[in-house]
């Protein structure tokens, strides 16, 4: 498929690198202010390149994307909430055109769902976000093997970031603002954190999960969130007595969706460590089903749009 990329950030930038190695050919990639565009598809490294090197990646404005000859979107801007903008416009111009959209930015399918789905319908286009969910771990591709309405709830760790910290709490007796400053040093947390330690992150992704399970219906503001921030270093080492410790697990299911600290046993599934990521899918013919792996980073997230992009074949 030729491809046009919204978004030059790390999995922008990954997807461009990995869609040759697919079969896939990038004709268009745009950051906030200048895009590349090449019928016969762009040289992506070339363009990058450029960008690294403080100059425009190309020579064209980012809107030119929409008019080169491509058969899917990949929209990897920055996720927004509330209106989830500019991603959810990029999406429904794609759509208007009858073109498919695969999106890694998570905006628009846990803050405006039900829109897309009706901006999906009335097109000749297709929308896939496998990446929005676990990164690499195919989260929404087992559901649908599944079937959503065989699934009754689905939970685990979904935030590298906060597991990060509460891992090296609980292994060190550290605090957490202590744990935190290590984790920017190391750049597992960003210089801003909040999006990740106030639960804001994992409970996007599982928002989206409930709209697939239920069909539409939630956003953010439908989710009950607590974060890890108050989570005391002493609270963990009681855990550790009694043989367990504290994830910051979310759940969804058609009711809604909780994300929050939790006691889970010390050896169990969902007691993942460092940046690891686990999702485990409930349902009534095959009981539980565990996914675990990478639940970030460009080249693990660039893997599931490609993989979307294939299921467009």
């Amino acid at each position: 498929m030729d491809l046009a990329i919204l978004g030059a950030g790390a999995v922008g930038r990954s997807v461009a690198d990995l869609a040759d190695d697919y079969g896939h050919r990038v004709v268009a990639l745009a950051d906030s202010t200048h895009a590349a565009v090449a019928e016969e598809g762009i040289e992506a490294d070339a363009a990058l390149g450029r960008k690294e090197a403080g100059d425009p990646l190309g020579s064209h404005e980012p809107e030119a994307v929409f008019d080169a000859p491509y058969d899917a979107l990949v929209e990897a801007t920055p996720t927004t909430l509330g209106d989830a903008e500019p991603g959810f416009s990029h999406v429904e111009r794609a759509l208007a055109d009858d073109r498919h959209v695969v999106l890694a930015n998570k905006g628009p399918v846990a803050e405006r769902y039900d829109e897309l789905r009706e901006l999906e319908a009335a097109s000749a286009g297709s929308v896939r976000f496998e990446a929005t969910v676990g990164g690499a771990i195919p989260v929404l591709s087992t559901i649908e093997d599944c079937t959503p309405e065989s699934v009754t709830a689905v939970r685990g760790v979904l935030n590298g970031t906060a597991n990060f910290i509460l891992t090296r709490m609980a292994a060190e007796g550290l605090d957490y603002d202590h744990v935190l400053a290590e984790a920017q040093d190391l750049g597992v947390a960003e210089a801003d954190p909040t999006f990740d330690v106030d639960g804001t992150d994992a409970a996007l992704k599982f928002v989206i999960l409930a709209n697939v399970l239920g069909g539409g219906g939630f956003s953010l503001a439908d989710a009950t969130v607590d974060g890890i921030q108050d989570v005391p270093g002493s609270a963990l080492e009681l855990a550790s007595e009694d043989g367990r410790t504290i994830r910051l697990i979310g759940e969804a299911t058609r009711e809604g969706v909780r994300v929050g600290p939790r006691l889970v046993p010390e050896n169990g599934a969902l007691a993942v460590t460092g940046t690891r990521n686990i999702v485990q899918i409930e349902t009534r013919e095959a009981g539980s089903l565990h996914n675990s792996g990478r639940g970030a980073g460009g080249p693990e997230t660039a893997t599931a749009v490609l993989a979307d992009v294939g299921r467009l074949d």
